[in-house]
């Protein structure tokens, strides 16, 4: 007889412990109005949202965590076991001088807490940094399903407990292997419970990990992942299943919630729902990148967005970006064209504006830039007219969006890219202003690279996830050819600072992505100085990005909370 097991992929706020519990619980009640269920498996932290940071250094947060616990217990079905992502203390912290806090999973079944599962591994690179919180787990994290017809050795695992597969990479990062340890100790089936956020490629990457584990030690494996946006990192869900062959028997979809059932018969996991993934890179990142936008609104409580539109691409990314994540009647654009703001630009932002269906504002600035520049006229007097001018244009209409989403209410999203921002490329107080930077990982070549793709959807008739336009086009054509320019002075365009963004974007993928050296740079065709130029800019921009607004993730390097650079510093590579 089968035993039937589900994924429950869902979309946590941190720290919304009843609310949390309670979309759980509605998942159970779902499943159990159609379908049979035997365990429900959920991801990692799952009650109180991962990562949940320094919300953990609160007693009371973890206490009311616990409680919360025990009262999903006793809430639910009886018969149901539900295997569920939370923080458990760590009774014997104070004996042997360890971290207070397990990041574990608690096996919740017959209205008790049955057993609980601590996390062995603990990660510290790039936006993890779970040693701060946490002691690692070194219980046996094993446990025996019981159905009418069949038992199950089931053995637990907590997100990177999974990736320590010397195998698989070609080097051990962890003294410990968690996976062949519950091999050992006899587990028919691994369950790990993942909070695996979002970056380019990393879907098809756990994949491939997932299918190589389950082949390497003969045993099925059932992954189930956290989705949504938590401040600037994105989960992409894509819950899966493998068969002791390895082969994929289950897939939940990809940047939205989802209930996966699974089917234990016959010593192995059967095949049963497989959701396609993203049919492109570029789709994949489109779809993160709405998620992040949405949820960020949501879960800080904003109703509605206001956006600079200056006509350029990177604008109009951000505009449609929001305009599918929260719906055009939530999103207001603004445009403050200067004196040296060309006549097309406007015309762009319009069509832009027309084709999402989004409203506008024109709020002229040059009666702003004479005031500024009567009042400075006396401190300025006898210098050279240069950047700083230029930099009053960008403050100022900084200033004008932060009023009204100061009077309105609305989240402000700024629209600077991720080679602008590398560099420093941007004006700090000015279009940096924002609650979120939608694109702030986001290298202007890949910005190009997603117009075009939405375009093209738009006219061969395909769908766009989230989005509906009102013309044959979603980004003008004008603002696809045209040369990128802040248009802060007369003829002005973005080339007349930095190199052609090809050339740019690859320097700054081998230097931040990379590690490279200069001379390893250069060694692929780059121009030394050239590279020895970006690097000083990209040393001198850090005080910028350290005052920048959040921005969402998605490469392996990105300028947020795994970014931890000094900005009184001199080095070069």
């Amino acid at each position: 007889m089968a035993v039937h097991l589900w994924i429950a992929q869902l979309n946590p706020t941190v720290g919304s412990l009843k609310a949390n519990a309670q979309a759980l619980l509605a998942a159970v009640h779902q499943i159990r109005s159609q379908h049979p269920l035997d365990l429900l498996i959920t991801s990692e932290l799952a009650l109180c949202g991962y990562p949940p940071k320094d919300l953990l250094l609160n007693r009371y947060f973890v206490e009311a965590m616990q409680a919360e616990l025990h009262h999903l217990a006793a809430v639910l079905p009886p018969e149901v076991a539900v295997l569920v992502g939370t923080v458990l203390p760590n009774p014997t912290a104070g004996v042997k001088g360890e971290k207070p806090l397990y990041n574990g999973a608690a096996l919740l079944q017959g209205g008790q807490v049955q057993q609980v599962f601590a996390k062995q591994l603990l990660p510290t690179y790039d936006v993890f940094d779970e040693c701060r919180y946490f002691a690692p787990g070194s219980t046996e994290n094993l446990f025996t399903l019981t159905t009418a017809t069949e038992q199950v050795k089931i053995g637990v695992t907590i997100c990177e407990d999974l990736w320590n597969n010397e195998q698989f990479w070609g080097e051990r990062y962890y003294q410990r292997n968690p996976v062949a340890e519950l091999v050992a100790q006899g587990a028919e089936l691994i369950v790990n419970l993942s909070a695996s956020p979002y970056c380019v490629g990393k879907p098809k990457l756990r994949r491939a990990l997932i299918e190589h584990t389950a082949q390497q030690y003969g045993c099925p494996l059932i992954y189930a992942n956290q989705v949504g946006g938590n401040d600037d990192l994105i989960f992409d869900g894509s819950s899966l299943a493998v068969n002791r062959q390895g082969h994929i028997v289950g897939q939940a979809q990809g940047f939205q919630e989802d209930l996966l059932p699974l089917r234990w018969e016959g010593g192995d996991l059967q095949p049963t729902a497989i959701a396609p993934p993203a049919s492109s890179e570029t789709e994949e990142i489109w779809q993160a990148l709405v998620l992040g936008v949405r949820d960020y609104a949501r879960k800080c409580g904003f109703q509605r967005v206001v956006i600079g539109l200056s006509g350029g691409i990177d604008s109009a990314l951000v505009a449609a970006i929001a305009t599918a994540a929260l719906g055009n009647q939530q999103v207001l654009g603004v445009l403050m064209p200067s004196p040296y703001s060309s006549d097309h630009s406007v015309i762009d932002a319009k069509d832009l504006a027309a084709n999402l269906g989004i409203a506008t504002q024109v709020l002229p600035i040059a009666p702003l830039m004479q005031a500024y520049g009567e009042v400075l006229a006396p401190l300025f007097a006898g210098t050279p007219s240069g950047v700083a001018e230029e930099n009053i244009q960008a403050r100022i209409r900084g200033t004008l969006l932060m009023a009204i989403a100061n009077k309105f209410g609305h989240l402000l999203i700024s629209t600077g890219n991720k080679s602008e921002l590398a560099v420093g490329y941007c004006t700090l107080y000015g279009d940096m202003n924002g609650g979120l930077a939608a694109i702030a990982d986001v290298p202007k070549t890949r910005v190009y690279e997603l117009c075009h793709w939405l375009n093209q959807q738009a006219a061969q008739g395909y769908p766009i996830p989230n989005l509906t336009i009102t013309g044959s086009v979603v980004i003008p054509p004008h603002i696809l050819t045209k040369a990128p320019s802040a248009e802060l002075k007369p003829g002005q365009t973005d080339q007349d600072s930095l190199p052609p963004y090809e050339i740019l974007d690859g320097i700054l993928a081998r230097m931040i992505d990379r590690h490279q050296s200069d001379q390893e740079i250069a060694a692929q065709g780059y121009d030394l100085d050239l590279v020895r130029r970006v690097r000083r800019l990209v040393q001198r921009a850090e005080f910028k990005r350290q005052q920048a607004a959040p921005g969402l993730k998605i490469t392996d390097r990105a300028f947020g909370s795994g970014w931890r650079m000094p900005i009184a510093a001199q080095w070069s590579a």
